[in-house]
């Protein structure tokens, strides 16, 4: 850990975002900077005493499975029991739940510590996520037997969408959910159901840190000729515990049919487990009408739906856009861990000297590589990465808070940026910041590729970032194919609205004003090519591009971010940490902002070089 994160954090927070002035809203009228302050400084202390020293041992320790159940090393079950006692799996909710009522914009802030320490250890986010999806989807009771203990740290919880034959591709799911018995709609926790079926890839699915785990799992309820109904219409959402629950929220002492199948083996975050499970294979036969007074025994895994059938992939979403912006702030997290490491290396390692207008004299003592032109640019271009990351998913948590205590009209505007921009947050991080760990990597040298040094820890953990929580391509066509474009491009219209208003006021200001007219010539190309893109009506002729016009999208946003930060500073920097700002941004205008045109040219054309490559070509 290093202290350079909290000063950005306090920055972003206080003198940008002025989060402190959310306590003049009713929800968080008991808050101030000094009780946001103390929740940071705790987040902060339980990161760099029971994470950060451990990152390596949860990275060459894997999670193993004797049999019965999976191990952990103790340091994982200790930085769990700290971060639960911390309060902030409940810290936005209810005073009346528990919770803090803190604002998401703490929450989120404060989340970083715990991702840079060691994204591997985890720190709640599909526990909340479950359960905040439940609070909003779910019936009273499901509430009270599964979201509030979640909140507790007595259950926690997964997220179980994909399937091994699926992958990213929801409609083909198989996982079958049948009624459990004629009384299955009498269940006091909710239609009871069977669950059959495989999921792959579900973190934290196995483990013994917490009493029990509420897999929250997507299947299919077949129609009445028994077949499933393909596509995304037919699916719906459930609650599968681990362990069977009472309608008192205490363990009925009865295993649900949920069985352990595997442990991935991972590039990185080796230290959380990722299982493929099976739901009702047999191995954990269950009571048939569990909860439901039946007798003999049931195929299947004891499943409780929620909401109504055939709605799940939308409940699903108000928890997987949530993990979107959770995985944007991790993979920031490891970019800034790893810029911090390169950055301590490259002030204490002495290597080369300087050329002068004769060129190197080796007489002369070498130098630190900091003082290399090329080592600064490749700092330069992590802080401008990780940083600008930070400030764009800071400012989406700020709209999360708008959306809830806002103004109808400001919850409805923060309702459309996010909408755009949440594909962004988790994308553009999950992409610009594994580069900038390939640099932390690069500027030790060799090093940086030996596990002598934490980066190439970093980098394996945030590679998988472009991966989960929808893959880089989905998120892509997500944005070029929807969010630009749904409600007759409302969304778009307003972020465009927002940069123009910070470009208007930079104009006003004469050091910033090269930085203005840069990005209102980017803003212009980006909305020209989004028209171009959908000049055919085709939507195969725009998405071919999709990745692109991200790319170009994502730099775009990252400008606005640090044009806007740069309003909030003195023209002449008081601080080195006003002028470190201001030279990360300027690299960012400088050597990426030029970048737009590139990726925009094939969009704009509705290139087809890869859509139409013959297989047989490859």
């Amino acid at each position: 850990m290093t202290s350079s994160l909290r000063p950005t954090i306090d920055f972003l927070l206080y003198d940008w975002l002025h989060a402190d002035g959310l306590n003049e809203r009713a929800r968080f009228a008991d808050h101030s900077r000094e009780t946001f302050d103390a929740v940071l400084d705790t987040c902060e202390r339980i990161a760099r005493d029971k994470y950060a020293p451990f990152n390596r041992l949860v990275d060459t320790e894997e999670p193993r499975f004797d049999g019965e159940q999976v191990i952990l090393p103790k340091a994982t079950h200790e930085a769990h029991d700290a971060y639960v006692a911390s309060g902030m799996l409940s810290a936005a909710q209810d005073y009346a739940e528990g919770g803090m009522q803190l604002p998401y914009t703490i929450e989120a802030a404060a989340g970083t510590f715990f991702a840079t320490a060691s994204v591997s250890i985890g720190g709640g986010l599909l526990t909340k996520g479950n359960a905040n999806l439940l609070m909003v989807h779910g019936t009273e009771l499901q509430k009270e037997v599964f979201a509030r203990n979640e909140f507790g740290g007595r259950f926690s919880g997964t997220m179980a969408l994909s399937e091994p034959q699926a992958g990213s591709s929801l409609s083909d799911i198989t996982t079958r959910a049948t009624p459990d018995g004629a009384d299955f709609e009498s269940d006091p926790l909710g239609p009871r159901y069977r669950l059959k079926g495989n999921k792959m890839w579900i973190s934290a699915g196995e483990h013994e840190l917490s009493e029990n785990i509420v897999h929250l799992v997507l299947a299919k309820i077949p129609g009445p000729d028994g077949k499933l109904v393909p596509g995304t219409r037919g699916i719906s959402l459930f609650i599968v515990p681990k362990k069977l629950v009472a309608t008192d929220g205490q363990l009925t002492g009865e295993r649900n049919d949920v069985a352990l199948a595997g442990l991935n083996h991972k590039l990185g975050w080796r230290g959380t487990t990722n299982t493929l499970l099976n739901f009702g294979e047999g191995k954990y036969p269950v009571r048939a009408g569990s909860g439901g007074g039946l007798d003999g025994r049931g195929a299947g895994a004891i499943g409780y739906l929620v909401g109504k059938p055939g709605e799940g992939l939308r409940c699903m979403f108000h928890m997987m856009n949530e993990a979107r912006i959770g995985i944007g702030l991790a993979a920031t997290a490891l970019g800034l861990a790893g810029y911090y490491a390169s950055l301590d290396y490259a002030k204490n390692r002495p290597q080369g000297r300087p050329v002068g207008p004769g060129g190197k004299d080796a007489s002369q003592p070498q130098v630190r590589i900091i003082e290399h032109a090329d080592i600064k640019r490749m700092l330069l271009a992590q802080k401008s990465y990780c940083e600008g990351a930070l400030a764009l998913l800071l400012y989406c948590a700020r709209l999360v808070d708008e959306q809830h205590t806002g103004s109808p009209e400001a919850a409805e505007e923060a309702r459309l940026l996010l909408e755009v921009l949440t594909p962004v947050a988790k994308s553009w991080p999950s992409e610009f910041c594994l580069e900038a760990n390939s640099l932390a990597i690069q500027i030790h040298g060799g090093y940086g590729y030996t596990r002598d040094f934490p980066v190439e820890q970093y980098w394996r953990d945030n590679r998988l970032n472009m991966i989960h929580e929808g893959t880089h391509g989905i998120q892509a066509a997500d944005l070029l194919g929807r969010k630009v474009v749904m409600e007759g491009g409302k969304g778009l219209a307003l972020l465009a609205a927002r940069i123009n208003r910070t470009i208007e006021r930079a104009l006003q200001q004469p050091h910033l004003a090269e930085h203005a007219n840069a990005l209102a010539q980017a803003l212009q190309k980006v909305g020209a090519a989004t028209k171009a893109a959908w000049a055919t009506g085709d939507p195969a002729d725009a998405l071919a591009n999709a990745v692109p016009y991200m790319q170009a999208f994502g730099h775009l946003v990252i400008a606005w971010s640090w044009l806007d930060v740069l309003l909030v500073q003195p023209p002449t920097p008081a601080r080195a940490a006003d002028e470190g700002r201001a030279r990360a941004a300027r690299y960012f205008f400088h050597y990426e902002l030029p970048r737009i045109p590139a990726w925009l040219r094939v969009v704009e054309t509705r290139d087809t070089t890869c859509a139409t490559t013959p297989e047989d070509a490859f």
